[in-house]
């Protein structure tokens, strides 16, 4: 059995890049999520009028890996502390976001997010929102895989 987890950090490119190198990971998508706009396309999204956020959808194995180390690679690529924006990308589409699936993933998330703060890892407050899942719309196929399509691995900030 398996499990889902769904992460909004930036372009969706790099995330699921990240998730797919990580033993225990069964399989990525990457799609948007949070918005109101029914099967919005990328250039929607893009616009930063639909409210969606690009996410990584997860679907792991947790006799492999737990929620806690899923967690622990979405905040390892990327920067949690910046509204709206990863690198050069900006508007909220690109906002730092965990769509949780359950309250168990709800109530992990915002211990990660204590637990964080009060190791100051990061120099300024983290503005990751932790929300409810609601429908994850595929993206276009042609971003699934994107980068492992060209050759490359990850794409880091």
């Amino acid at each position: 059995m398996t499990e889902k987890a769904t992460f909004g950090a930036g372009c969706f490119w790099g995330i699921e890049a990240a998730f797919r190198q990580v033993p225990g990971v069964v399989s990525t998508a990457v799609g948007y999520m949070g918005g109101a706009t029914e099967e919005p396309s990328y250039r929607q999204v893009c616009s930063g009028r639909t409210g969606h956020a690009e996410v990584v959808q997860v679907e792991y194995d947790p006799e492999r890996l737990s929620y806690d180390e899923v967690l622990a690679v979405f905040w390892d690529n990327h920067d949690p502390t910046t509204l709206n924006r990863q690198g050069p990308d900006m508007g909220t589409q690109y906002r730092s976001a965990v769509f949780f699936h359950d309250e168990a993933q709800a109530a992990a998330a915002r211990r990660s997010i204590e637990q964080l703060e009060a190791t100051r890892r990061f120099r300024r407050p983290i503005v990751t929102e932790v929300t409810p899942a609601s429908t994850f719309w595929l993206a276009e196929d042609y971003h699934q895989q994107y980068l492992e399509k060209r050759g490359l691995s990850t794409c880091r900030i």
